[in-house]
């Protein structure tokens, strides 16, 4: 059986198992049998779509943004090539490109290594300019070139270029990283062509789903402040700093909609972009709403003054049986972890006191001993957790590789001991940890409950070992939140993980290797899991690659990298007069597919 039809039946028996709806919208053809007509309640703002949430916007630059709220507003406003074809993984739908590469159209040849695009003709930007070949590979290559620290583009790197990033590491570039970005994409006639090293098997799903396909317009990304397109001055425009991208606050895309305001921490709103080439939506304007209150959430939901909210899973009870709301339950491949960082950057740094191991606050390397991570990992009561957080509606991950990928195993995992936790702390640091005792912080986003709830037991039962043992749980907004751990500022920082391509690579690779999203910035370092997470990659022998992802989800417990914390089952709750839905396994709670959605 192949990779692809594993997949296929794992996320088959998910969404049959998991999938289900609260409550059905009325049935609009229904009469009574005397033949009154049956008069429908009036739909607030018929034409407007309001979504109330506690995420907040990064960026809206596509080459930096690596979050799912940022990534909501990118891909309504700018479009990919391709897309998935409604709940599927693998299968997929043209959209700036006339037809789906395949070996049989001869879009994919070479053996898996040159893919080729026809691209659509008559599309236009929001601000005017004719969507072109050159502005699709302007957009790819202008992508690679920015490649900020901490962003998404190793993947499209590593596909096409064969790096996973265009810097050593110690910062410095490449030798000729941005003649072999140039040197992967070409144009010819009314197509684009990507040549690939060798064959990246999941380069169609990265596309459709990710930042990294996301098309710009090329003389207006110019004229904004963008890379200019030459070799010679591609250096100058590498990994800006984080909130001087120079797309951060502005947008030109060919969605269906345009950014129309954006108020950072308040409110994003979109607006119909009457010049789309596609179908016309049927919403005029669409309004994002940063509202970190449940109780406010819930009125709003309840008068019909918001048409979707955020409900995280404790509140699913208060809506399920509310009036006039109907709701989805959609099992996600996503996972969410508390990481320990084994060497956090002590500069200015509340978050390890006085940054020594005195009793007033922890070293930049606490976390660099196994006892402390053994400890902490002890100290997490998973069964607790899943019942009173989650009414055991979630899945409760052994590693990374998130329930309903390939390969996945139960691992072994430290189960929730305190005996067993103050031992390990005992044996920290040589006994001196016992002896003096620590002061850190543990933090979470704002408004995520779920991760509140995991900081503040870690904590507690941490603190309920010894009255020299103290921490402080504290919130931070998530646009800050994404920057504070990509500069090492965190002892843990708990965060999750949405799959942005179907298969364990993207997952093991991200926590585990030194060069992943998570990993990197845990300053995790381990020859032997690096060379796997490579080799896994590009190993196209199914057996092979079991046994390899097989050792990586082990070492994942034998290292005591990090604590799973949750596999979550998100829940989309609507108004029922809001059609359009189409649940997705990897597009979580955050995301909304404006051009879908009616009244």
């Amino acid at each position: 059986m192949t990779r692809s039809s594993v997949l296929k039946r794992i996320l088959f028996f998910l969404f049959a198992l998991f999938y289900v709806t609260a409550c059905s919208p009325p049935n609009e053809e229904a009469q009574e049998p005397t033949k009154i007509k049956v008069v429908k309640p009036e739909v607030k703002n018929p034409d407007t779509f309001v979504f109330e949430d506690y995420g907040t916007v990064r960026t809206l630059d596509p080459a930096c943004s690596y979050d799912n709220i940022s990534h909501q507003r990118i891909m309504n406003i700018y479009e990919p090539l391709i897309a998935f074809d409604g709940s599927a993984t693998d299968a997929f739908v043209p959209v700036l490109a006339e037809e789906v590469p395949s070996t049989e159209n001869g879009g994919i040849s070479d053996g898996g290594k040159t893919y080729t695009f026809k691209i659509r003709k008559g599309v236009t930007f929001h601000e005017g300019g004719q969507l072109t070949p050159e502005d699709v590979a302007y957009s790819f290559k202008r992508h690679m070139v920015v490649d900020q620290d901490g962003g998404p583009m190793w993947m499209l790197l590593e596909a096409l270029v064969g790096e996973t990033s265009t810097r050593e590491k110690g910062g410095t570039l490449k030798p000729g990283i941005f003649e072999k970005i140039d040197a992967s994409i070409s144009v010819s006639g009314d197509t684009v062509i990507l040549t690939l090293p060798r064959p990246f098997p999941p380069l169609l799903a990265l596309l459709a789903y990710s930042n990294c396909g996301a098309i710009l317009d090329k003389e207006w990304t110019v004229e904004n402040g963008g890379w200019d397109g030459t070799l010679e001055n591609a250096a100058a425009y590498n990994n800006p700093a984080f909130g001087s991208e120079p797309l951060h606050h502005i947008a030109n895309g060919t969605g269906a909609y345009a950014m129309l305001k954006w108020e950072p921490s308040k409110a994003f709103i979109f607006e119909r972009f009457d010049g789309y080439w596609g179908e016309r939506p049927a919403l005029k304007t669409a309004i994002f709403r940063y509202n970190k209150e449940w109780s406010s959430r819930k009125l709003a939901l309840q008068n019909g003054d918001a048409d979707r909210v955020q409900v995280d899973t404790q509140y699913l009870p208060e809506v399920q049986s509310m009036k006039g709301v109907v709701v989805h339950a959609v099992p996600q491949l996503s996972v969410a972890a508390a990481l320990f960082c084994r060497q956090v950057n002590p500069e200015a740094n509340p978050n390890i006191g006085s940054g020594k191991l005195d009793g007033e606050g922890i070293p930049p390397d606490f976390f660099a001993d196994i006892h402390v991570r053994r400890a902490f990992l002890h100290a997490f009561d998973r069964d607790t957790y899943a019942k009173d957080v989650w009414n055991d509606r979630v899945v409760m991950p052994t590693s990374p590789n998130a329930s309903g990928m390939p390969y996945t195993i139960r691992v072994p995992v430290y189960n929730f001991n305190l005996e067993k936790a103050k031992e390990e702390m005992k044996k920290a640091w040589g006994g001196e940890l016992w002896e003096k005792g620590f002061k850190m912080v543990i933090t979470h986003n704002t408004g995520n409950a779920q991760r509140e709830a995991a900081a503040h037991m870690l904590a507690e039962n941490i603190m309920s070992l010894s009255p020299k043992f103290q921490i402080e749980v504290r919130n931070v907004d998530w646009k800050d939140y994404t920057v504070a751990y990509r500069k090492y500022k965190y002892p843990i920082f708990i965060i999750g993980w949405g799959a942005d391509y179907p298969d364990p690579d993207n997952f093991l690779f991200t926590f585990m290797s030194s060069q992943g999203v998570y990993g990197k910035f845990m300053a995790y370092e381990n020859e032997m899991v690096d060379r796997l997470c490579k080799e896994g990659r590009f190993e196209v022998d199914p057996e092979k690659r079991r046994v390899i992802y097989a050792r990586l989800q082990n070492l994942w417990y034998e290292e005591a990298i990090g604590c799973m914390v949750y596999q979550k089952i998100d829940n989309f709750v609507y108004r029922d007069n809001v059609k359009g839905f189409v649940p997705h396994p990897m597009l979580d709670a955050a995301w909304e597919d404006l051009k879908r959605l009616s009244k």
